[in-house]
């Protein structure tokens, strides 16, 4: 009896030791990285760093983070911010984000995030790289402010993005249930009266090759670039419109693309209607587009919904024999 409760006694102090060594290594590591990107020219603070969660959590929470790039121009700040991971483990790391808003800004726009138990859920492989496994963002109730508008929101929000066989290649999933579009951005988009508020569908499923893998360097220096995009589904669902789309692209150092997506829409003239009102297309353009496109869509017997492909070439893009411009460069900054 006496040598099993100096057994346990002895466990518990090594536990003790164990997770107080762990916590410091933590904290030490946080702040080190804060002062490691002040010294690359970064605006890097915090208020304060707590720990927690003793003996079986490394629970740290930062009070007022803010982080600021400006190389690239990208800037983010929160009320706090808490890493969360098993005291044995701490590659298993949960990002818990409060409720209150969040300021993202790029150059001189800022969008304000507030959402409701936003969590991101990061494995990382062993080692000084910590390359990402498995990242996994969830929220309840979320919406977004433009320029101090408010713009979209939605019921919940899930993201996934699971690494390969080939450390630079991720599969990817989201998905956003109820989404809801704000008076003002339904009034720039004339949503016909009769839409329903919310959209029924926004959802996607895709496969990306990066030049890198994702790793601690992502933040701290460039984001990885993506050059083989392999597009299972991509669909939005709004009333009676609907958009699917499938297909592929390769993406060059610049980042153009070249390949193609294959299109299914329903309910085409609604969705023109819209892109004139919200200035993507000139009353001139949507008249011819629309000669053409009733063409196409007769061809398959329903003069509602179109199925043409996407083609990105040579820097521009176009919807079936129709060229519509300049394709956007993909690059993550």
């Amino acid at each position: 009896m006496i040598r099993g409760t100096k057994i346990a006694f002895l466990a518990a102090i090594a536990l003790t030791l164990y997770w107080l060594i762990a916590s410091w290594g933590v904290r030490q590591g946080v702040s080190a990285w804060f002062a490691e990107q002040r010294r690359q020219g970064w605006q890097a603070e915090f208020a304060n760093l707590e720990t927690t969660g003793f003996p079986l959590e490394l629970r740290n929470r930062i009070t007022a983070p803010v982080l600021a790039d400006p190389g690239t121009g990208t800037a983010w700040r929160a009320e706090w911010l808490e890493l969360i991971s098993p005291a044995i483990w701490p590659g298993d790391l949960t990002l818990a984000f409060p409720s209150t808003p969040q300021r993202v800004s790029y150059l001189d726009q800022t969008v304000v995030l507030q959402a409701e138990a936003l969590e991101a859920s990061l494995q990382l492989a062993p080692g000084l790289a910590l390359q990402l496994e498995h990242l996994g963002v969830s929220s309840a109730a979320w919406q977004l402010d433009l320029d101090k508008t408010p713009w979209l929101e939605g019921h919940a929000l899930d993201l996934e993005m699971r690494q390969q066989g080939d450390p630079a290649s991720y599969a990817i999933t989201a998905e956003a249930s109820g989404v809801l579009p704000s008076a003002v951005l339904r009034q720039q988009l004339a949503a016909a009266d009769g839409l329903p508020q919310r959209l029924d569908t926004v959802a996607v499923d895709m496969d990306v090759q990066f030049d890198t893998a994702w790793d601690r360097k992502a933040l701290e220096l460039r984001r990885p670039q993506p050059r083989n995009i392999a597009l299972h589904l991509a669909e939005a669902r709004w009333g009676p419109m609907r958009i699917k789309a499938t297909g592929g692209l390769r993406i060059d150092e610049t980042g153009v693309a070249e390949g193609d997506i294959a299109l299914q829409i329903e309910n085409w003239q609604e969705i023109l209607h819209m892109a004139e009102a919200a200035q993507l297309l000139g009353p001139q353009t949507r008249a011819g587009v629309e000669r053409v496109l009733r063409v196409f869509a007769g061809l398959g017997g329903n003069h509602r919904d179109l199925d043409l492909p996407l083609t990105f070439k040579s820097g521009y893009v176009a919807l079936g024999p129709l060229p519509i411009g300049p394709a956007p460069r993909l690059v993550l900054r």
